[in-house]
């Protein structure tokens, strides 16, 4: 096995570690202060891979200044939105619905990019669709207020996505975690302060949420490190192993267990989403969306690997923490 596979897939176990740690501290702690906390921690693993050249007293200077606002707002109502899944709803249907996100993220660039989508992209995506409904299943059983801000998260990861695809050339990467994390920090502590949900933190909360900063900043070493050693096309269809550990980290810590119909579900997800990454379209890119583990994206700008033409011209952004989604153009 290529080591980059090995690092990729190391990397991903502690992205689901970091959210299953989330969940955790969700019977102590507020939404607001888990996503204020864990993007005050993560900012420090990002701030020491920061490319030279580039200075964080500057990431206000930015040429596409209404884009990274919006960017901003949905990843802040984003970040808040899977954070609240988590503590609320089980693992594995979090993971689930968050996975919609390349469906959303393809109807959008139909929309606002004008991409062209094969008929057998389309009957992928449908495929994984259909399997998030079995995983649910609407109609059959109660659902909660958690099924619904997943979906929401999903949505906000395709409008995070979509408009990084329109700036991530042309903005520094200090720019793009520094607006970003500036959003998250700013209306989390303004809402910490104004619904009074303000606690001092305990050793173990405190140590939770290191815990959580340093696992995402080494996963995202662990991350760029698989990118730069390992073709994307092997790399991309790794991040459906988070539904693996969703499952079993739900079951050992949270007593959270799928029934058998749920199984065939996630497997449709599954199937259906690295077939999406390998339909065989020229160009892919890797997303992460706003984590609770993570202030905000770091961006790598890869070079063209002449050994694997589905990477080329790939823009690669590290994921700190959480699933992340891969959504390829023409």
């Amino acid at each position: 096995m290529p080591p980059g596979v090995l690092l990729a897939l190391s990397a991903y176990v502690l992205y689901s570690c970091c959210d299953a740690i989330v969940k955790g501290l969700g019977s102590g702690l507020s939404v607001y202060e888990i996503a204020f906390f864990t993007t005050l921690f993560s900012l420090v693993p990002a701030m020491l891979t920061t490319p030279k050249g580039e200075n964080w007293l500057h990431f206000w200077r930015v040429k596409h200044p209404f884009l990274l606002h919006l960017r901003g707002v949905s990843g802040v109502i984003g970040n808040l939105c899977v954070i609240y899944a988590f503590v609320t709803i089980p693992l594995n249907e979090t993971y689930s619905l968050a996975f919609l996100a390349p469906v959303f993220i393809v109807i959008m660039s139909v929309q606002m990019l004008a991409e062209k989508v094969s008929p057998q992209r389309w009957l992928l995506l449908a495929a994984s669709f259909v399997g998030v409904l079995i995983v649910v299943r609407p109609g059959f059983r109660e659902l909660h207020w958690g099924h619904l801000t997943a979906v929401g998260a999903a949505i906000c990861g395709a409008v995070t996505t979509t408009t990084l695809r329109r700036i991530a050339k042309d903005e520094t990467r200090a720019s793009l975690i520094g607006v970003a994390s500036a959003y998250i920090l700013i209306i989390n502590g303004v809402l910490m302060l104004a619904t009074g949900q303000v606690h001092w933190l305990d050793w173990q909360q405190l140590g939770l949420l290191l815990t959580i900063g340093a696992l995402g900043g080494t996963a995202n070493l662990m991350f760029i490190g698989a990118t730069r050693s390992t073709p994307a096309s092997m790399v991309a269809p790794l991040q459906y192993s988070q539904i693996f550990w969703a499952v079993l980290f739900g079951a050992v810590f949270y007593k959270e267990f799928p029934d058998h119909i749920a199984y065939i579900g996630l497997a449709m997800i599954v199937v259906a989403g690295i077939g999406n990454v390998l339909s065989g379209e020229t160009r892919i890119r890797f997303f992460s969306r706003l984590s609770p583990g993570g202030a905000g994206p770091s961006l790598l700008r890869e070079s063209t690997r002449p050994d694997d033409p589905i990477s080329a011209d790939a823009v690669l952004e590290a994921p700190i923490a959480g699933a992340t989604e891969a959504t390829s153009k023409r």
